[in-house]
């Protein structure tokens, strides 16, 4: 499926937190230097220690990310745009007016929504991130290891 790969990727959500660092973060991993990867929200949040804390366990490291909104973005110059909350959504497909980029959506829960204690709301998080990981394999497929 390595032919389905775009050549870059833009993944989008609502702050740039939580989603969009995590989706960023896995694509990353599995396919390294193959693509490039970039996330932006449609406002600048804080990074979530929570997002930070369930990619850890997964040995992806995304504590360095520094939430950006599509008006930071330095190059806009994507083959695909994922969007994950539906304001990011139409965020992308403005861009479609004046740049040939597809643009899919992705629904994806705001696991800040959950309320809990630690590890509920830990939970929902890891299902966010299981989440975003499944929708990545179905649609680009999976190589053969992680690139690290």
């Amino acid at each position: 499926m390595a032919s389905d790969l775009p050549a870059a990727v833009l993944f989008a959500c609502g702050h740039n937190a939580v989603r969009s660092p995590m989706a960023g973060g896995l694509m990353r991993h599995f396919f390294g230097h193959k693509v490039f990867v970039a996330s932006c929200g449609v406002h600048t949040g804080e990074l979530d220690p929570f997002a930070v804390a369930v990619m850890d366990e997964l040995g992806i490291d995304i504590s360095g990310h520094s939430p950006t909104s599509f008006e930071d973005l330095e190059d806009t110059l994507f083959d695909l745009i994922v969007s994950l909350t539906p304001e990011a959504h139409h965020a992308a497909l403005e861009l479609t007016r004046t740049q040939a980029v597809a643009v899919e959506y992705w629904p994806t829960l705001d696991p800040t929504l959950i309320a809990g204690n630690r590890e509920q709301r830990l939970q929902a998080y890891r299902e966010v991130r299981d989440g975003l990981m499944r929708h990545i394999q179905d649609r680009f497929g999976m190589p053969a290891a992680p690139v690290v």
